[in-house]
């Protein structure tokens, strides 16, 4: 304890810096957190009074004989699935164009483009490219027709509206996965890179044995990321297709408050305190899965 006082003292400037901050999370992240998982043991008709009825576990038997949120949870879990690893990848390889010597001189314009749709509202970002998906005179169509190409349904079809969901999600992100590559790219020794190229080590090889390896921090920052925002996809199905066509987008997120709406406050509170556990236990193995890929890999 007083090894303990003594650390606080000594640091007490920087603990008073966070001390807002800290106070913001608890008031705006922790607490609605608690109140939700509390309200999801409570009968919906009384989940907003001042004394609600305490039901038990009804709520999450209720959600887990629902078949549409059967249905949800595994959209949601194969659009995670699917989105993460792409654009992790296609973050690497941008990152990893921006910062080769052949478009050095356009770095800049390169990075200020990726970028710029991480900062644009998603809301915002949602409409636009519902306007362009529009299969009457969407720009999207318009430049397949002019290419010769056939019609993209993207919104208009179950089979195709996850993977227009799923552009639309890569062009907001993938900047900001791209940037934390950038950087760390940066941060690697350039002594490494002569010395395997005076081995004759060519481009692949050197990006395959100092790169990827050195970026094993930022691909485990990027991947936790990536899976806590695609797990809690919501904005583009709010804006975009409302769940549909056919329930085909009708994401965890998004059906929860859809029952929310509709004064199931209950139930709407079990399937978000489900989605969160979710997003728990998938952060939790994925930076375990990648700590112990670092540690196979030699790193400490």
């Amino acid at each position: 304890m007083p090894r303990a006082l003594a650390a606080i003292r000594r640091n007490s400037t920087l603990y008073l810096f966070l001390l807002p901050m800290s106070l913001l999370v608890i008031a705006f992240g922790i607490v609605p957190i608690l109140q939700s998982v509390l309200m999801s043991f409570t009968k919906s008709s009384t989940s907003l009074s001042t004394e609600p009825l305490y039901i038990g576990f009804e709520n999450f038997r209720t959600i887990f004989r629902d078949a549409y949120f059967l249905d949800s949870f595994r959209i949601t879990i194969l659009f995670t699935a699917v989105s993460v690893p792409l654009n992790l990848l296609a973050a690497l390889l941008i990152a990893l164009l921006i910062s080769s010597s052949y478009i050095r001189r356009g770095a800049v314009v390169f990075k200020l483009s990726v970028f710029l749709p991480v900062v644009v509202p998603i809301m915002a970002t949602s409409v636009v490219w519902k306007w362009m998906y529009n299969t009457n005179f969407g720009a999207v169509n318009a430049i397949l027709s002019r290419l010769g190409m056939p019609e993209f349904s993207a919104l208009a079809s179950p089979r195709t509206v996850l993977i227009a969901l799923g552009i639309v999600e890569l062009w907001k992100h993938v900047g900001l996965y791209t940037i934390i590559f950038l950087t760390n790219i940066q941060l690697i020794d350039r002594e490494l890179y002569e010395a395997a190229y005076l081995d004759g080590a060519g481009y692949w090889a050197r990006t395959l044995r100092i790169t990827l390896p050195e970026l094993g921090p930022a691909i485990s920052l990027n991947a936790v990321y990536a899976l806590i925002q695609f797990l809690k996809t919501f904005a583009v199905a709010l804006v975009m297709t409302q769940g549909g066509p056919a329930y085909a987008s009708n994401f965890v997120s998004y059906y929860a408050y859809s029952k929310f709406r509709i004064g199931d406050y209950g139930e709407a509170a079990a399937m978000g305190t489900v989605l969160f556990g979710a997003v728990v236990i998938l952060t939790l193995a994925t930076r375990r899965l990648v700590s112990a890929d670092r540690k196979e890999g030699g790193e400490p």
